[in-house]
């Protein structure tokens, strides 16, 4: 499951003493993440009108809480939890409940096991709930100070790959369903609760259909894992370099076992490129030993600007103008991507939505940088709200009808 973040900032402020604040009340001692508000009552911390039970703060609180979603209490065992895991994957997996709503709730299921299956980011979710396990928590250690290092967590992985990975590459579906379909008796929920569960699932059990010895099983590339790349006009004017990580898993040497790993893939934007434009890194999604890791996409999206508002290589500025401006003539001061200001002088009658160009003030050429599009002036005509009667007589004498 590829995760990406840009850069990653601490989270919260630092605290008198530093670290995690202790607080001693009625019924026990807890640990509270700097930079936040707490009062004790009946022997329970609250922070901002929830109550956090149990001596520590309440994950689930301000987002999802992936103990519930797995239907676990916290502090649950790794086997507990990849029981649970087992069972509400089995039950709401799309090949077999169709019911509106199964798929979304089989992906939350494999991200709350991703998270509660990896110590790091269940010790950060234990502590700081999902805001902090997907703001930027502290990457380890038992306090974040001022210069550790951060951790952002985001799940980009594909649900059905993890299950695969789970029951050792095989879809249990493809036989017990098959075989069993209609018979009385079968736990719907967990039709493999009776079978011992090793790290991959089972444990010396087979439960694919028999083929020809002699056709190889062929592994499929995962698909590829699709990510926004953010980027401002003035980036796309002067090019710019962006720094992304990601989160992958990777086989050991021995072809079976996993470990996560972080990499920093590095983009150059390059001056003029277009909104769409794909930047792609092969097969660095997750790897198993029964699929080809999905490629990393990345999509060139524009940041909206305070100023222009982009068209291809060209920019739009709009201009607001007075009505008498617009009939008698005005100098307007066009701003431009680089921060120079030109003044443009316009003598003839300007109609609402009219346009004006600027050449070559615009944004770079994809294919050819040094040459520029245009800068578009698009004016917007303010009327007056009211007009005096004088005003207006002399307005009827001098417009014509």
């Amino acid at each position: 499951m590829s995760r990406v973040s840009g850069w990653a900032t601490g989270i919260g402020r630092r605290v008198a003493g530093g670290g995690r604040k202790v607080l001693e009340g009625a019924g026990g001692i807890w640990k509270l993440p700097p930079g936040r508000v707490y009062r004790v009552r009946d022997g329970a911390a609250e922070r901002g009108g929830h109550r956090q039970l149990g001596g520590r703060p309440q994950a689930g609180a301000m987002g999802k809480d992936y103990y519930q979603t797995l239907g676990l209490a916290r502090g649950a065992s790794d086997e507990e939890i990849k029981r649970a895991y087992r069972r509400q994957a089995l039950r709401y997996h799309p090949d077999k409940n169709k019911e509106p709503g199964a798929e979304e709730k089989f992906k939350e299921i494999a991200e709350a096991y991703d998270v509660l299956s990896d110590p790091r980011k269940r010790e950060i979710f234990d502590r700081y709930g999902e805001e902090g396990l997907k703001g930027g928590g502290p990457s380890g250690g038992s306090s974040g100070g001022a210069n550790g290092t951060s951790f952002s967590y985001t799940f980009h992985g594909d649900p059905h790959a993890m299950f695969a990975e789970f029951f050792g590459g095989r879809n249990p579906f493809d036989t017990f369903f098959g075989q069993r379909n209609g018979e009385e008796g079968m736990d719907i929920d967990d039709p493999f609760s009776g079978f011992p569960m090793g790290m991959g699932g089972f444990t010396n059990m087979n439960f694919v259909r028999s083929r020809p010895a002699q056709e190889p099983t062929r592994k499929k590339q995962d698909p590829p894992v699709t990510h926004d790349l953010r980027v401002s006009l003035e980036e796309i004017y002067s090019g710019c370099t962006k720094k992304m990580k990601i989160s992958h898993k990777r086989l050991n040497p021995d072809g079976k076992s996993i470990r996560n790993e972080d990499k920093i893939l590095t983009i150059e934007v390059k001056r003029g490129w277009k909104e769409g434009t794909k930047i792609t890194f092969p097969k660095e999604g997750d790897q198993t030993s029964n699929n080809i890791p999905a490629d990393i996409v990345f999509v060139l999206k524009d940041k909206p600007h305070n100023i222009f508002k982009r068209d291809g290589s060209d920019v739009i500025y709009p201009a607001r103008i007075s009505l008498r401006e617009a009939l008698c003539g005005c100098t307007v001061n066009v701003p431009t991507l680089d921060g120079r200001t030109i003044p443009i002088v316009f003598k003839d009658v300007i109609r609402p939505g009219m346009r004006r160009k600027v050449p070559g003030e615009g944004l770079p050429l994809p294919k050819t940088p040094e040459k520029r599009g245009d800068l578009i002036i698009e004016f917007e005509v303010i009327f007056p709200e009211r007009i005096p009667q004088t005003s207006r007589t002399i307005l009827e004498q001098v417009l014509p009808k």
